[in-house]
């Protein structure tokens, strides 16, 4: 199964509860929850006390908007790119966020979660 032959219909179904709960666990500064989802590899991957303290310690991520505009859906090769502009209650302006999804051992998982 290749996630990129879903609809954006089914796309959206997936995604959007995901990016929901990666803003939420940010702002509560729940680091175990935002990582539940992420793929093997990309745990594997991170240094989690560095990324843990930089969690912590962000405004921008302790202060992100429940509300976003979705932007698109990039499909390539085994992986979509989901693409949301993004606001802070706390700082002025507007971010790029990016959810990287696809498949691992038969479950959708984050392959990357970034704002720019």
């Amino acid at each position: 199964m290749n996630i990129i032959d879903k609809t954006d219909a089914e796309l959206e179904a997936i995604a959007f509860p995901m990016w929901d709960d990666l803003i939420k666990y940010s702002n509560k500064g729940q680091y175990g929850k935002f990582i539940r989802n992420f793929s093997y590899d990309l745990l594997l991957g991170l240094n989690e006390v560095e990324v843990g303290k930089q969690f912590v310690k962000s405004e921008l991520t302790r202060s992100l908007s429940p509300e976003y505009d979705f932007l698109g859906y990039i499909r390539r090769g085994e992986h979509v790119t989901c693409l949301f502009r993004v606001r802070s209650t706390k700082k002025a302006g507007e971010w790029l966020g990016r959810l990287v999804i696809g498949y691992e051992r038969g479950e959708v998982k984050i392959f990357a979660a970034s704002i720019f």
